[in-house]
């Protein structure tokens, strides 16, 4: 999300192009005397930045695409064969009313909250209804794509942070409560959040904010809040008729197969694409996250492996999405190497979240958004101050004698480890904070739970009067 430790190497190398273009000009008509104006200089130095401005907004057009995937058919069809057959539905349009109703939220007002000028905590009202957000860059954010580019891919950010709570009270939930209580979640828990981080002058901001935190693209900001909405949100309406006595297995586990690989190249738009150019930093977000994932679902298979004496297709799935997890905030600052240690690590104690804290407790996070978002955001960003490395991301800049400062704790920069907890605490509290008074209005304006009845004939029918299969018709 942050793009000012780029700028500096894009100046140098356009620089270096514009002198060097009396040499290709005189190379390139074979005349040693005929001159160069300035006005040509400047014509071909403006070609060079419109062509670089399209190759970075295609990439991040295409990157907004890859978010939005995630959200539907991705979370959607992960979700979906997860529950039971009669609650698919329910569950699949969860995910797909985000896409609606946090698209009308962000436009109207929920863009400036996050990233118009305001305070350490949020935005201000400038960019109400979109206002001043046109084809012109944003030297603020991304110098190099149109905002409203910018505005675009923020906002599929935006849409399936809330969408991920819906796993914690899949198959109890009414939709009007769903819808309103999302809605509001957006506005007062993700938008400041979103500001305090990336945000110009937030408090968690890497450039002058106080506590600057390390997330590239959303540990804190996407999975720490959602994941702790969401074992808030268990908690507080209650575990799900039956459980956990009554077997609840995944109703269609190739459903749930199919969206987490989609969400898988999808979070190449939602890492990749955070470095706000198609640049090298790209490069290394996009291995990084691949390789965290592939190690992430190696070691929840080994653990899961050792525990139940089989490996799962589930339990691979499950790794995969928690090693895309725990790699978001560090994609974009450390090497290869580490990526693959930060997915290790995050498959390995999301599998113990799942398996073992949540049986300890016995709370009803019913897709498990808790156990893999939650926990792995936060072994993610706190592992993200002890890899960063101003080698891949000189975030920091350089000291006056000219070397590159330290960034992460193996790097030389131990205190990064301070800022990393300062910003996971903060989401924590907000996220419990917000989310329990959310539930607490919406609860007596209109009910959060279904009744008894309901939740045993299923949300399909009774919120929707519609079933996602139909075996009756010929």
């Amino acid at each position: 999300m942050s793009w000012k430790f780029t700028k500096s190497w894009r100046v140098m190398g356009l620089a270096a192009l514009a002198s060097a273009m009396p040499l290709i000009a005189h190379a390139s008509d074979g005349s040693s005397s005929a001159p160069v104006t300035q006005a040509q200089l400047d014509a071909l130095k403006q070609s060079i930045s419109d062509a670089r401005m399209a190759g970075d907004n295609a990439w991040m057009l295409v990157s907004a695409a890859l978010v939005l995937l995630m959200t539907g058919p991705g979370l959607a069809l992960f979700y979906g064969g997860l529950v039971r057959k009669k609650n698919i539905l329910a569950t699949m349009m969860q995910s797909f009313a985000m896409m609606g109703i946090v698209t009308v939220i962000w436009a109207v007002i929920g863009y400036s909250l996050a990233f118009g000028h305001g305070n350490a905590f949020i935005g201000g009202f400038e960019h109400v209804f979109l206002k001043g957000v046109g084809v012109a860059p944003n030297p603020d954010y991304a110098p190099t794509i149109p905002e409203q580019t910018y505005m675009i891919y923020q906002l599929m950010f935006a849409i399936i942070t809330p969408a991920l709570i819906t796993g914690a009270f899949a198959e109890r939930m009414k939709f009007s409560a769903m819808a309103i209580f999302l809605g509001l979640w957006s506005l007062v828990i993700y938008s400041p959040m979103a500001h305090m981080v990336w945000g110009v002058g937030g408090l968690l901001n890497t450039s002058g904010g106080k506590i600057p935190c390390f997330d590239f693209a959303g540990g804190t900001v996407v999975h720490v809040t959602s994941g702790v909405s969401a074992l808030v949100t268990a908690i507080f309406l209650g575990k799900r008729l039956g459980y956990p006595k009554t077997p609840m297995p995944p109703h269609s586990l190739v459903l749930s197969f199919i969206g987490a690989c989609l969400l898988w190249v999808g979070w190449f738009g939602f890492n990749a694409g955070s470095a706000v150019s198609a640049g090298t930093l790209a490069t290394s977000a996009f291995v990084n996250t691949h390789f965290a994932a592939a190690a992430a679902a190696i070691s929840w298979t080994i653990a899961e492996w050792l525990h139940n004496k089989q490996p799962t297709a589930l339990g691979a799935i499950s790794g995969a999405v928690a090693g895309l997890v725990a790699i978001t905030p560090a994609s974009g600052f450390v090497q290869p190497m580490s990526a693959l240690a930060i997915g290790f690590v995050g498959g390995a104690v999301c599998f113990l979240m799942v398996f073992k804290v949540k049986s300890i407790f016995g709370y009803d996070d019913s897709l498990d958004a808790f156990g893999v978002h939650g926990a792995g955001g936060t072994i993610g960003a706190l592992l993200t101050g002890l890899f960063a490395t101003r080698i891949i991301n000189p975030i920091y800049g350089s000291d006056k004698s000219g070397s590159l400062i330290a960034t992460g704790a193996f790097d030389g920069h131990w205190s990064q480890m301070l800022n990393q907890a300062g910003g996971v605490a903060i989401a924590w509290l907000i996220s419990i904070i917000g989310t329990l008074a959310l539930l607490f209005l919406v609860d007596k304006l209109v009910g959060l739970r279904v009744s008894q009845q309901d939740e045993q004939l299923g949300l399909d029918q009774t919120q929707h009067g519609e079933s996602g299969y139909e075996y009756d018709v010929p």
